[in-house]
């Protein structure tokens, strides 16, 4: 699907509209909706004098977006098709982990990643749409895989980030040809454990679907974020809780 193709809308209350960007000034609006949230709100260091949060992949990039009644973009999540990863050259992922394994599935696998929701409209139905607009494009498309970075924040000083990342890699591991290692390690050893340490809902939100690591995280140093490569087969995926999340929305 490109952004000039029509994405099959919900019945959606509460004046929330879901879409894909489909001109130059919606794509501005998603970035600077994500540079008010990773900026502004969670500190991120990103060097912009516009207030918008971008880079070269934009451009090769489908932007789903969620808008308000007034028409401001208040949601946004970020595809790389795999059309639009030949013409960028690369994953977004691979600026972090060696994904040199995973080249052997590229034709079939959307990479997703830059999720966020406007502060004023951070409820489970914005988020719920978001979803639901992700899972349709795969859908859609006939994908196989679905990528991309879940990250967890170190404001603690690392302790509950370490902790979750050990969890993940012994309960949820990907197989070996879906390994990836990062190029900057977030080291694990040294932390203190923190038993049942909250998973963010992000994070929380790609399990429920079946997604698996990839392997041990990277340190994301302009997001102080420990970030986790995950993998989501559309053929394991779960379809109770795919199925689930398309009704609700």
């Amino acid at each position: 699907m490109t952004p000039q193709e029509s994405l099959p809308h919900p019945d959606v209350p509460a004046g929330l509209e879901l879409d894909l960007a489909r001109t130059a000034a919606d794509v501005r609006a998603a970035q600077r909706l994500r540079y008010a949230v990773f900026a502004e709100e969670l500190g991120a260091r990103l060097d912009d004098r516009l207030g918008l949060d971008h880079d070269r992949f934009d451009p090769y990039c489908d932007h789903l977006i969620v808008r308000a009644a007034n028409g401001r973009v208040v949601g946004t999540y970020r595809i790389l098709a795999p059309e639009g990863r030949r013409r960028a050259g690369s994953w977004y992922c691979a600026g972090e982990f060696d994904v040199g394994r995973l080249a052997a599935f590229a034709d079939g696998t959307v990479e997703i990643g830059r999720a966020c929701v406007d502060r004023a409209y951070r409820s489970g139905h914005t988020i719920s749409l978001l979803w639901t607009g992700l899972l349709r494009y795969v859908l859609q498309r006939g994908c196989q895989h679905v990528i991309g970075c879940a990250s967890i924040g170190t404001g603690d000083g690392g302790h509950i980030a370490a902790s979750i990342c050990r969890r993940l890699l012994q309960d949820h591991l990907a197989p070996a040809p879906w390994r990836a290692a990062p190029r900057r390690a977030f080291v694990l050893e040294g932390w203190q454990e923190i038993l049942h340490a909250p998973l963010p809902p992000l994070l929380k939100g790609y399990l429920r679907l079946g997604a698996q690591v990839c392997g041990e995280p990277a340190w994301d140093g302009d997001f102080d974020t420990a970030d986790l490569l995950m993998v989501l087969s559309l053929e394991q995926m779960n379809r109770r809780y795919v199925e689930r999340l398309l009704r609700a929305a």
